[in-house]
């Protein structure tokens, strides 16, 4: 079973952040990932893209479908993560680590506040 890392906040839409400080990263969790399947495309905003909690910023495609990435928190796109355009398939191998998404500057920080604990998170789905 896989372990949900206590230093992340989650989404019921199955996105994490991390925040430090007045920066955020963000990423998909692990139950998004299996539930998608082999993850070939990963579309995502450039740096200076502004995105606002609970629009979608981005999309994840696997063999599968397409799926709609979700900002748990609002902000302005800081950096992407440039190793995703060639190698997607990391998102299944390591979506809480190295194969995060994008880092925001965060706009509004108390949003973090309307998100789900790894506990949580867990209970929501069913792990």
């Amino acid at each position: 079973m896989t372990t949900y890392p206590e230093d992340l906040y989650y989404t019921k839409e199955h996105e994490w952040v991390r925040v430090e400080g007045q920066s955020a990263t963000i990423g998909i969790t692990d139950h998004a990932q299996s539930e998608l399947g082999d993850i070939v495309y990963v579309d995502l905003p450039q740096p200076g893209a502004t995105i606002e909690q609970g629009k979608t910023f981005g999309s994840v495609e696997s063999v599968k479908a397409v799926s709609d990435v979700y900002a748990p928190v609002s902000g302005e796109v800081a950096e992407v993560n440039q190793t995703l355009a060639t190698n997607p398939e990391k998102l299944n191998e390591d979506p809480h680590g190295e194969a995060w998404l994008v880092k925001i500057k965060l706009t509004a920080p108390d949003e973090i506040k309307q998100l789900l604990s790894a506990a949580d998170y867990q209970k929501y789905i069913g792990a």
